[in-house]
């Protein structure tokens, strides 16, 4: 029994993982379903906000893993209720999670997310290509 919970799980996981390392096609492979362009779609458009995107990196990049909401905010001439939603935007994308401890709210890059966009945007290289 305990093999066949494992597959279960093993199983479960990669139903579960819509944007999972391995188990979609790139941009260049094959082209989108509804389903999927829905998806990424919002990951993408909550890219496309040039402060989303920096507080992603802000939070990507931060040694540790995670950051705290009060770090962020004077990074931007923007109010924290402003900051907060578009860290919300963020989260809604599954780009980011978070978890409030006292008064203040850690960030984090949620694994893999940012590798499975690389992998869905990469391009096939033939012989002879050039980037």
């Amino acid at each position: 029994m305990p093999q066949q919970s494992k597959q279960s799980k093993q199983e479960l996981e990669v139903i579960g993982q819509d944007v999972g390392g391995g188990c979609c096609d790139g941009l260049a492979s094959a082209p989108l379903d509804d389903e999927r362009a829905v998806e990424l779609a919002k990951v993408f458009k909550a890219l496309g906000d040039p402060v989303r995107l920096r507080l992603l990196s802000m939070i990507a990049s931060r040694e540790g893993g995670e950051v705290c909401v009060c770090e962020m905010t004077p990074a931007f001439e923007l109010s924290q209720p402003t900051i907060s939603h578009h860290l919300k935007l963020l989260r809604q994308a599954g780009l980011i999670d978070c978890e409030r401890r006292g008064t203040w709210v850690y960030y984090w890059a949620l694994p893999g997310v940012l590798d499975q966009l690389a992998v869905f945007l990469a391009t096939p290289r033939t012989a002879g290509a050039t980037a």
